[in-house]
């Protein structure tokens, strides 16, 4: 497998190498929905949307997200991205799911990415951290759910209001995603 062995992505985070492998095809499906959704609602709007560009934090954190958005053109050179993105997602694999819920995140957090999306495309959901006082909070998980199949009526208003089917970015009160169009072709 010459191509495989020809691939070699590494980042940086706190001074330590990790390399990375290639993604495989359903992760890449996902990077790609969830980019078009934004780069069509960017479209006229200053922030940007990048997939798999490389990001210095500073000398000791260089990261390469599935997939961010950066407001300040300031920080987009021909290198790569240049200090914290705005927003900052990660598709989890198998290789990188320690990596991207602790390692990674702590990382996001402390450079003072505003917000950060984990997708897990098993379990068809994404864990949304918001940056308030310095620190993530988990505002919530949205499922890729088949409303059909949820029995609403034999529920409370507490049971309805935790099962989320759309989102948002916090940039962007007015751009709605859908979790089917992210999981789903």
């Amino acid at each position: 497998m010459p191509a495989l062995a020809d691939y070699i992505k590494t980042e940086i985070i706190n001074g330590i190498e990790y390399d990375m492998s290639p993604a495989n095809t359903n992760h890449i499906r996902i990077q790609r929905r969830l980019s078009r959704i934004i780069d069509n609602f960017l479209r006229g709007k200053k922030c940007e949307v990048f997939t798999e560009i490389g990001v210095t934090l500073d000398e000791n954190n260089y990261v390469i997200p599935d997939l961010l958005v950066v407001c300040d053109p300031q920080k987009v050179t021909e290198q790569g991205i240049s200090g914290a993105p705005d927003f900052v997602v990660e598709v989890l694999s198998i290789s990188s799911k320690k990596k991207d819920r602790a390692t990674k995140k702590d990382t996001y957090e402390r450079f003072g990415v505003k917000e950060y999306w984990i997708i897990d495309p098993k379990a068809e959901s994404i864990e949304v951290y918001i940056l308030r006082n310095g620190k993530y909070e988990l505002d919530g998980v949205y499922h890729n759910l088949d409303e059909s199949e949820i029995d609403f009526k034999h529920m409370n208003e507490s049971e309805i209001a935790e099962i989320k089917l759309s989102l948002k970015i916090s940039l962007y009160d007015d751009l709605e995603i859908q979790t089917k169009d992210i999981f789903e072709g």
